[in-house]
């Protein structure tokens, strides 16, 4: 699968795809780091890249509907997470997506659950 990281992931994270075999792509990469969201969504509605953020504006359906997406996954963490938690996290993601596809849909991966948000759940 290919996946685009936001900005703020680094190259551990990038290399946890990867030694998945994943495909991976940065928005640093694509030159839109410090773009506003819209300008992100855009992009990730023109590509075949499932985007993976810290940021959770792109959980409102309502303003980014997943459907338009291969997929958006919002990593919700706690305050002062450690990076061995992110990683977790990371996995728990990767676990889930060899049992459910996520294109068209919201995941939001958080510790112990992924809530699944796709159109064809209303």
């Amino acid at each position: 699968m290919k996946f685009k990281l936001d900005e703020n992931f680094g190259t551990r994270t990038q290399q946890i795809f990867k030694d998945a075999g994943h495909e991976v792509q940065t928005v640093i990469e694509q030159k839109l780091q410090g773009a506003p969201d819209a300008d992100l969504f855009a992009a990730i509605c023109s590509e075949d890249f499932c985007l993976v953020t810290l940021d959770l504006d792109f959980a409102n359906v309502l303003r980014y509907p997943p459907q338009k997406t291969y997929g958006v996954v919002v990593v919700r963490i706690p305050q002062n997470p450690s990076l061995a938690l992110l990683e977790s996290l990371i996995k728990q993601l990767l676990q889930m997506i060899e049992e459910r596809p996520i294109k068209g849909a919201l995941w939001i991966v958080e510790v112990g659950r992924i809530r699944v948000h796709a159109a064809d759940d209303r």
